[in-house]
């Protein structure tokens, strides 16, 4: 791959009048995230079926990012004096081209090829003997052909509504149709229901599994649907669309309400990008987007399945667990006694969880207690990515029923969540629990889980004493997620933690004019200023020739002002180094501008989550702070979000967090990339250690 290739040039964003520093391209930075998760599908160290499930995980970030992103870049080229234009937009479609491309050259010419030395085969219609033709005849005959209805086109059929990300099928037929009417284009939808990898059965395979893609099937019998007609050519096409659902919170009564309506018709929004299979007639093609009012630019012609995303049938029921990465236990973590109730214990010690290394079921079990316990009078929590089936819900709807007040703060516009927590809501609601749904206008992405329990009498008084105890995480409360992504987690029964918590609670449910923190900051209000602030103190402390540094993991960097604070940091001579998992803005190593800033992204076998901020502007004790926190360093998050960060204090855990959150990914010499200042990426030596690896070692039982 050609540097060149690896960047998408766009036009210069300057940071401000006074210091005209381009900002790399964020949809650029965004498309190279891709990259680097696509590199992992041809290393050689990681297991062949994971190499597969690489290249799904691109497609699907793919399709966000054109439902989301690229639908945003068009909407502004036709917005006047939104500097978006045409150019743009081709610039970032000869990138994702680009990608997709490449991408493709791995599947076919890497995994596919690699997968059949290891006996696992995906045999086109071409390389079918006869008696797996005939199975495959059959299969369709019974499971397939009843569900499909072809629609030919004429006046009184126009094009169909195709959905969103659905497979679907354009032919042209040849012949005359039924009723003497002339109709040569024909459409068929294939429903979601069908599974898209099906397994022959052993006996037709001796010795290898045998799997046939239903795209393969269907255009086998293609022609079996137009009885009496030809069909000269065809090609499986499919569509994605806008799917930002876009409601406009002060102008509704009735928030649930107005995005179960937008949800009937996400998958029909404006239409943003074509896929054909590289063999489909240019006839075909461009009626296609003529069709869906596309240009050519949005055409995108692939070597292969047009929906890699739905490969992940095939990891799932290939047998051969060499293939996979080895089975990974999180450990229980050490600070907590099993068997022993998880409240007394935190009223004696603060414990940190480090997941997916460590369990996540302390989180559970805290909840469960919660609710089991009569002496819990009351369970607040935030919901913002729970998935269609969580015990964590469950266990709220359980209190609710056992008469405990339950507050269920819900975000009902987690993008691609809404489904899932709006049905939450509904059934929260159900047994009395209170729902809210934030602050009009901002999404609650802060994760938090406050119980307050009753135990014994206050000092002195006849009445009992209340204490809170709270769980506070940089990531969401979903146990599947937990096992794949890395965040960090508290149980804690610190009063001034406990009663910020319950304050924001407060806040986000009553809109009240919420009290000055304690030791919690938050988003909008306090976050992005606090974190300047504190960039400040290291500058100063640079130019003052004290020790200065700042190491800062987080997910995303595309804020201009915290960028410049960070530019203005190094330049005043303190040493910085980012962790950004994805989408970075800051160029860093230009000489005299950003050259004591260094920029690396970790891609390994989990999904690097977890937000760390820390600062150091001197030698003592008392010059230096750590946070943890539910925000990345982007414009949405500090201003558009309900966010929370907490420094942590103990010394002992903070020190931990540094060896185990910063210190290995800094040394990181596997999974590690670096960034340059044109916006290159480059994998780091690729025998060093890893810090996933070490990690898992460390916690290893």
């Amino acid at each position: 791959m050609s540097d060149d290739a690896q960047v998408v040039r766009a036009e210069p964003t300057p940071l401000r009048d006074d210091a005209p520093l381009a900002l790399l391209n964020r949809e650029s930075a965004i498309l190279e995230f891709n990259r680097r998760v696509l590199a992992q599908a041809q290393r050689a160290d990681v297991p062949l079926l994971e190499r597969l499930r690489y290249i799904t995980i691109v497609s699907s970030n793919l399709d966000e990012f054109f439902e989301v992103r690229v639908a945003d870049i068009i909407e502004a080229t036709r917005l006047p004096g939104s500097g978006v234009t045409r150019a743009d937009l081709a610039t970032v479609a000869r990138a994702a081209h680009d990608l997709i491309d490449e991408q493709y050259a791995i599947f076919n010419d890497e995994i596919m090829p690699a997968l059949q030395r290891q006996g696992v085969v995906v045999l086109n219609h071409a390389e079918r003997n006869a008696e797996q033709r005939r199975w495959v005849a059959t299969f369709f005959r019974s499971q397939v052909r009843p569900l499909l209805v072809p629609v030919s086109l004429d006046p009184s059929h126009p094009f169909p509504l195709v959905a969103n990300k659905s497979l679907n099928f354009i032919a042209r037929l040849g012949g005359p149709g039924g009723f003497g009417h002339e109709n040569q284009i024909a459409i068929v939808k294939v429903p979601r229901v069908l599974p898209r990898v099906i397994r022959l059965p052993d006996a037709l395979c001796p010795g290898r599994q045998g799997y046939v893609l239903l795209t393969s099937v269907i255009r086998a019998h293609l022609a079996d649907l137009f009885p009496g007609r030809t069909v000269d050519w065809f090609s499986q096409f499919r569509v994605t669309r806008d799917s930002d659902l876009e409601v406009d919170e002060d102008d509704v009564t009735n928030l649930r309400q107005a995005l179960r309506t937008g949800l009937s018709t996400r998958h029909f929004g404006r239409a943003i990008r074509l896929e054909v299979v590289k063999t489909c007639p240019r006839e075909l093609s461009g009626f296609l987007l003529e069709q869906l009012d596309l240009p050519d630019v949005a055409l995108y012609q692939v070597n292969g399945p047009v929906n890699l995303v739905r490969l992940n049938q095939l990891i799932d029921q290939v047998q051969a667990d060499g293939l996979r990465f080895p089975h990974y236990e999180p450990r229980w973590p050490a600070e907590l006694e099993r068997g022993r109730p998880i409240f007394e214990q935190l009223r004696r010690t603060e414990v940190l969880l480090h997941h997916p290394y460590e369990s996540f079921e302390p989180v559970v079990q805290f909840l469960r207690e919660a609710v089991d316990d009569p002496d819990v009078l009351a369970i607040k929590q935030t919901i913002y990515r729970t998935g269609a089936q969580s015990v964590l819900m469950d266990l709220l709807i359980e209190g609710a029923r056992r008469g405990k007040e339950v507050l269920a703060v819900v975000e009902l516009k987690a993008r691609f969540d809404e489904e899932a927590n709006i049905n939450w809501a509904e059934r929260l609601e159900a047994v009395g629990a209170q729902v809210v749904y934030g602050i009009v206008g901002l999404k609650t992405h802060a994760k938090m889980l406050l119980v307050t329990r009753r135990e014994g009498s206050a000092p002195g008084r006849s009445y009992p004493r209340l204490r809170r105890y709270a769980h506070l995480s940089t990531g969401n409360y979903n146990p599947r997620t937990a096992t794949l992504y890395t965040d960090l987690g508290l149980l804690t029964a610190d009063a001034a933690l406990t009663s910020d918590a319950d304050d924001l609670f407060l806040q986000l449910a009553s809109q009240t004019r919420p009290r000055a923190p304690r030791r919690m900051v938050t988003a909008p209000l306090l976050l992005h200023a606090r974190m300047i602030d504190h960039i400040r103190r290291v500058t100063g402390a640079a130019r003052a020739g004290r020790p200065a540094r700042i190491v800062v993991k987080i997910n995303a960097l595309t804020d201009g002002a915290l960028i410049q604070a960070l530019v203005d940091a190094g330049q005043a001579g303190a040493r910085i180094d980012l962790i950004v998992r994805g989408a970075c803005m800051l160029p860093p190593g230009l000489p005299g501008r950003t050259d004591r800033i260094r920029i690396r992204s970790v891609v390994g076998r989990f999904l690097e989550h977890s937000r760390i901020c820390y600062f150091r502007w001197g030698e003592g004790a008392d010059d230096e702070v750590l946070y943890l926190s539910s925000a990345d360093w982007m414009g949405r998050n500090m201003f558009r979000r309900i966010e929370l960060a907490w420094p942590v204090r103990d010394p002992a855990m903070r020190q931990r967090i540094v060896d185990e959150g910063l210190v290995p990914y800094l040394h990181d010499g596997r999974d590690a990339w670096t960034l340059d200042g044109a916006g290159a990426y480059r994998r780091v030596d690729a025998n060093g250690p890893s810090a996933q690896q070490a990690l898992m070692l460390r916690y290893s039982p």
